[in-house]
């Protein structure tokens, strides 16, 4: 974000709070800062908000803004900064403020009589912020734990002029039409239920349609750059995960452990927190949902002797993996718990590095450019020095990021070097596509590791008959099934291109006579594999357009006594009102095979 931005952002979820402090003393606050598209703050108070309240919130935060209230910083000692959230009573303060380590600086910021625990940064006074507009309520878990208590979120957005929030607005109101949750709805895609467990996506027939129609579409492209499909089981034992390292440095992004009967069995006298402590330091065996694909990989990989002859062994899988994410944090298809990931891993020599970096990068940029996806940018995750969560040493991270700083510097996109962003055993390249709103959201990704070669100490025979350990490439172009698919719900609309769309024609009888070649035309198309429904329900043709049209069913085949006496159809499309026309049936089933077989994309006006 744009720093001027940030402050604006973050100085007007003070101004938020400064105003529901005035309207509503009781409250307790715990945290509000800026995001990449506006602010929150996050209230512990006994009324319960409604979007009636933002009136006369949005009153009184227009009010202090005009005071031109001044944002003061003030450094001080904890005694200090205890005693004054103590007095305001704001406990949720306090437990902020024993999270900043000894000798960490400790801030506040001033504007009027409302105080923050803050580190800033902020405008120099209120009159900065030129447009805000309060959007939406949520509830939000303290902590974002599920069993903290619910505070009430109410989220903003502020800009440095009015034409910049109205514009804003205005996306908000088309990402509202494109929201991949009410289409996903209305298109009848996917669901999501309390008794199966939120965050985890039930795919319907239509929805699953599109899911297997992007899997065949990397598996024939995989399939020509030399990758084997496996498939790995979606539990395996704890070691597993103890040798790779996501057990423990991905812990709290996993599900607990699972204990085996004979463990149970023999363990009854043991409380749940014994028995769960056990798994976690090994002195107990047990079970995990597979967080990673990777560890099943490097099993396969390892089953015989490896020869420098046999590399590069590229091993793929539809793999569903599964993270505990706070209920607070799901959304969707875009954050949940359960997602198949279109992974691979890459074994490969130091030599073939380059090539294989490349390789992947080439397949992601050629999938997004067969999806019409063009605002992305690329990001270098590279390794933060000063952190403990990485694993292996500096040679092996220096030599995997120095191959990926010049394998982005080759595809020729812009990018981005973020440290801090690397996975625990090595960096990598994201693909961060902007949503139709401007949010920011993680696809593609490639990724070398040195560290999972050598913590399972596999190797391959080199041309000297002596053991050398591989380089592992990790890479998945959609990222997972779930997220993409959900934002490529919001890129198209709902609109997807023919060979995406869950039903591509619909045959549309104008009476009863004609039966028995409305029959026939739908049997051709079926048996060349294009997706067809007959509406033979007795509504006018008018009615029977629009149900099509609202259900964005590409192309709609009218079919009256003309065509069933010359065997044609009468083409109505979406995407091109140039094919519309009478066609002879073989030659109306050629265009819409030709459509499907190149994926043509049409742009909309």
């Amino acid at each position: 974000m744009e720093p001027t931005l940030l402050k604006i952002r973050h100085s007007a979820a003070h101004i938020l709070a400064a105003a529901v402090q005035r309207l509503f003393p009781s409250v307790k606050f715990d945290i509000g800062p800026a995001t990449d598209d506006g602010f929150y703050y996050d209230f512990d108070l006994d009324h319960k908000f409604t979007t009636d309240d933002f009136q006369k919130i949005e009153a009184k935060m227009q009010y202090l803004i005009d005071q031109k209230q001044a944002f003061e910083a003030q450094v001080m000692s904890r005694t200090e900064a205890h005693k004054i959230f103590s007095d305001r009573q704001q406990t949720y303060k306090l437990s902020r403020l024993d999270d900043i380590p000894d000798g960490e600086t400790i801030t506040i910021y001033r504007n009027g009589d409302f105080v923050d625990l803050c580190r800033g940064p902020h405008v120099q006074n209120s009159s900065e912020i030129k447009a805000f507009k309060l959007l939406s309520i949520a509830g939000a878990y303290y902590r974002g734990d599920e069993k903290n208590q619910q505070m009430q979120r109410i989220y903003g957005t502020a800009f440095d002029s009015k034409e910049a929030l109205e514009n804003h607005l205005i996306q908000l109101e088309e990402a509202k039409k494109r929201d991949h949750r009410k289409l996903g709805k209305e298109l009848e895609l996917f669901m999501i239920d309390d008794a199966v467990g939120q965050g985890l996506i039930l795919w319907l027939p239509k929805g699953n349609i599109i899911r297997t129609e992007l899997q065949k579409f990397i598996s024939t492209e995989l399939q020509k750059l030399g990758y084997m499909l496996v498939s790995t089981p979606h539990i395996a034992k704890l070691g597993l995960f103890r040798t790779s390292g996501h057990f423990p440095y991905y812990k709290d992004a996993q599900y607990p452990p699972i204990a085996e009967r004979a463990t149970l069995e023999s363990s009854k006298d043991l409380t749940c927190g014994e028995l769960l402590s056990g798994l976690e330091d090994g002195s107990l065996d047990g079970f995990l949902l597979k967080p990673m694909n990777c560890p099943g990989h490097i099993k396969i990989y390892a089953s015989k002797t490896r020869s420098y002859r046999d590399l590069p062994i590229k091993l793929a899988e539809f793999g569903t993996v599964y993270r505990w994410e706070q209920s607070g944090e799901l959304s969707g298809m875009t954050r949940v718990r359960g997602f198949t990931q279109d992974d691979a891993h890459i074994f490969c020599t130091e030599e073939q590095l380059p090539n294989e970096i490349l390789e992947c990068l080439g397949l992601v940029k050629m999938i997004f450019a067969t999806l019409g996806i063009i605002d992305f940018r690329v990001r270098v995750g590279l390794r933060d020095p000063n952190s403990e969560k990485y694993i292996g040493g500096n040679d092996s991270w220096e030599k995997a990021e120095g191959a990926l700083r010049k394998a982005a510097e080759v595809i020729g996109i812009p990018y981005s070097l973020e440290v801090g962003e690397a996975a625990f055993y090595g960096p990598k390249i994201d693909f961060v596509i902007k949503d139709v709103i401007g949010r920011e959201w993680q696809l593609g990704t490639v990724q070398v590791d040195y560290n999972l070669p050598e913590r399972f100490a596999i190797s391959y025979v080199g041309n000297d008959n002596k053991p050398h350990q591989p380089v592992m490439i990790h890479r998945a172009p959609f990222g997972s099934m779930e997220r993409f698919s959900g934002l490529l719900i919001e890129h198209f609309g709902g609109d997807f291109p023919t060979w995406l769309s869950p039903e591509q024609v619909r045959l549309l009888p104008l009476n009863d006579h004609n039966t028995d070649y409305v029959r026939d035309a739908f049997e051709l198309l079926r048996e060349t594999n294009i997706r067809t429904s007959i509406d033979a329900s007795s509504e006018k043709l008018g009615a029977k357009v629009r149900k099509a049209e609202i259900e964005k069913v590409p192309y709609i085949f009218v079919i009256g006594d003309k065509e069933s006496e010359t065997r044609s159809v009468s083409i109505r499309s979406r995407r091109d009102k140039n094919l519309e026309g009478t066609y002879p049936i073989d030659e109306a089933i050629a265009l819409i095979r030709d459509e499907i077989q190149t994926k043509r994309l049409f742009s909309r006006e």
